[in-house]
């Protein structure tokens, strides 16, 4: 889908970014495509987290029967007690404060928790949230740390087939100026507060560098998927949950010249 039946857009100059050899030494000089131009439109891009996010969620909720399920029956006037339901014994049942009643305020099945989002404005907000990534303001607003003064870094498509081991990522992520990130994201990982400790999610690891690949099967997306805080993503599965974590837009991002070929040529933006 392109954005030129959107709507058109004003752009600034075109910026322009090093592209990083193999051995991690500059080789050259590009232009951004327009889309890293458009202006960021963060309520966009907040929505569009949102509902990717509460996509995910698994409905919950009580039977709506639950606490219901009794002979209890009105007795009437003049007993000299409070006019609720009662067993043949006087036990109170079907209200809430009594034994065996339903909770006051529980989740409701059928309560609606996915938060719906146009199809361009998806698509808006995932530019926008590409175009932060160029940011380096709004990148360090995020927290990232980095050496680079352009972003986001741009690597040759044969890294994606050279560098095939994690040591040799950490090398290279040291010379670009990116591994005091990664390291940033190690030293954050915690236990979580609360109960999803006993639910599978015992650990918090804050987010580092997304690497946006040609394919999940190259050498590269191979050795940095254990790395901490890192994400892989192709043109193809670029989301909002890859670009804005939280919501909150701006990442450190890695971008081989193929996959920026193939976003080029994904979304396209028309200028005034």
């Amino acid at each position: 889908m392109t954005l030129e039946t959107i709507t058109p857009l004003a752009f600034k100059d075109k910026i322009k970014v090093n592209v990083y050899g193999v051995d991690g030494n500059v080789v050259g000089e590009i232009e951004l495509p327009e889309l890293f131009n458009v202006p960021i439109r963060r309520d966009l891009i907040r929505r569009a987290f949102l509902s990717a996010f509460t996509a995910m969620l698994q409905p919950k909720g009580r039977d709506p029967l639950a606490g219901k399920r009794t002979t209890a029956k009105y007795w009437g006037v003049g007993y000299g007690l409070a006019r609720v339901p009662r067993l043949p014994n006087g036990t109170a049942r079907f209200v809430v404060s009594t034994r065996k009643g339903h909770a006051a305020f529980p989740p409701r099945p059928d309560e609606r928790i996915h938060e719906e989002v146009n199809k361009k404005e998806r698509v808006m907000a995932i530019i926008s949230a590409l175009a932060a990534t160029s940011r380096p303001e709004l990148v360090r607003e995020r927290g990232h740390v980095f050496t680079p003064s352009r972003l986001p870094v741009i690597i040759v498509d044969e890294a994606e087939s050279g560098i095939s081991k994690t040591i040799r990522v950490r090398e290279y992520l040291e010379k670009i100026g990116l591994w005091s990130d990664v390291e940033r994201s190690m030293d954050g990982i915690g236990i979580r507060a609360g109960r999803g400790k006993m639910r599978g999610r015992t650990y918090v690891e804050p987010r580092s560098i997304l690497f946006i690949v040609s394919s999940y099967s190259v050498p590269l997306a191979k050795a940095v998927r254990n790395l901490p805080g890192v994400d892989i993503a192709t043109p193809g599965n670029l989301s909002i949950l890859h670009l804005a974590p939280g919501g909150v837009p701006g990442r450190l991002t890695v971008i081989s010249m193929k996959a920026l070929n193939e976003i080029a040529s994904k979304y396209r933006v028309r200028p005034l």
